[in-house]
């Protein structure tokens, strides 16, 4: 496995903005940081859930139909290189959601954030079947993977102010090196 390719794709997919780090970036600005990490937790219990899902449909998937990695490798790389599209053409000056920011809040929004759901579903597949099947890895990517999520949703959550200074100020050049950053994860699928 292409250890540097796998964690350039964790951190980029979960260190740049999406639904959850704005509702975080928001609640940081409105309620303040105890009431973030509040949300925080929530939205990282569910990631690892999501990932442990992600994990048992996948390898039941990989068991019945062997041949289904290839296209599950297609669609991860497809899916990488349609984000960092998305991440450069992003707009970071658009207003962010008001919501109370809850324990179940934060875990709910990771059910409904199609960039975590689609994330979750193709990490695996793409990055850590190809190359290990056995339990303890897929168990120990899983918890590496909600780890590095969780890295990226309290650094929103310790640093949300200066982030969105940052992006405002330097948008466009953030925003390119994240897409080539996030292509590159994408080809290095393959190799």
């Amino acid at each position: 496995m292409n250890i540097t390719s796998f964690l350039l794709y964790c951190f980029i997919v979960t260190f740049t903005p999406g639904p959850t780090n704005i509702v975080i970036l928001s609640t940081v600005q409105n309620w303040g940081a105890k009431k973030a990490m509040e949300y925080t937790y929530g939205a990282t219990i569910a990631f690892g859930l999501l990932l442990v899902i992600s994990a048992t449909l996948n390898s039941m998937l990989i068991t019945i139909i062997p041949k289904i990695l290839i296209v599950m490798q297609i669609i991860g790389s497809l899916y990488m290189l349609y984000l960092a599209y998305q991440i450069y053409k992003m707009d970071t000056s658009k207003p962010t959601i008001n919501q109370t920011a809850t324990f179940t809040s934060g875990f709910i929004m990771q059910f409904i954030n199609p960039k975590v759901i689609m994330f979750t579903m193709t990490v695996i597949p793409s990055f850590i079947m190809p190359h290990s099947f056995t339990m303890s890895v897929v168990i120990i990517c899983v918890m590496v993977i909600t780890l590095v999520g969780f890295l990226a949703f309290s650094t929103w959550v310790l640093f949300g102010t200066i982030f969105k200074e940052f992006l405002q100020k330097h948008k466009k050049t953030v925003n390119i090196l994240m897409a080539l950053f996030l292509a590159y994860a994408a080809v290095m699928i393959w190799m």
